[in-house]
């Protein structure tokens, strides 16, 4: 079979099915489930590179092809689904729609750009990354349940905010700007303030 399908691997699968689930949960209108799935998901992309650096005689076919294959996953997982989500949430007007345009153009002009940076960077070094270029794609993982979960205090304004997020975490991935890289205590948080949302959202606290 063609592909490599050890355990380097295996997480950003999982973070792919997920997203698929949830784009399906989206078009049935369940989108607690839905952005449920965006939050695993992201959770599995937040790890799936620290599993993949744990096997240490990779060879550089599986160092691009995890690369590659990290890349593509992202693209549904925290490029179309986001897009599908926000779209069935109601951003369908033509100026919405193109909001989306811009969200989804970024994205893989971003991962595309990450593709080869980080290629070569592993060609010229062993460390881990410290910095990100733009903001991370799986942003919206965390950023996106933050404003369901406070739709209910927006009102007709929940729309709005939704394109203003939209437009701003766009541009943001193709800026030029650093992104310092969290580390284990932020991840904690991060991880932490996502689950919280969630446990909101389900009525759960």
């Amino acid at each position: 079979m063609l592909g490599f399908y050890d355990y380097t691997v295996v997480l950003t699968y999982i973070s792919l099915g997920i997203s698929i689930f949830g784009m399906t949960r989206a078009l049935e209108g369940d989108f607690r489930i839905a952005i449920f799935c965006l939050a695993v998901s992201g959770l599995c992309d937040m790890f799936d590179g620290k599993i993949a650096r744990m096997k240490k005689d990779r060879t550089d076919d599986e160092k691009k092809f995890g690369i590659q294959i990290d890349s593509l996953c992202d693209v549904v997982c925290f490029g179309v689904f986001p897009i599908l989500i926000c779209y069935c949430l109601g951003m369908r007007g033509v100026f919405s729609v193109a909001i989306l345009i811009l969200y989804g153009v970024a994205s893989v002009i971003r991962l595309g750009f990450f593709n080869v940076t980080e290629e070569k960077r592993q060609d010229d070094t062993e460390e881990t990354r410290k910095y990100y270029q733009g903001l991370p794609i799986t942003s919206m993982a965390i950023i996106l349940p933050f404003i369901y979960l406070l739709r209910r205090y927006w009102g007709i304004h929940f729309l709005f905010a939704i394109n203003v997020a939209v437009v701003v975490v766009g541009i943001l991935f193709v800026s030029d700007i650093k992104v310092k890289k969290p580390q284990n205590p932020m991840v904690i948080l991060l991880v932490a303030l996502v689950a919280l949302a969630l446990a909101k959202m389900f009525h759960l606290v």
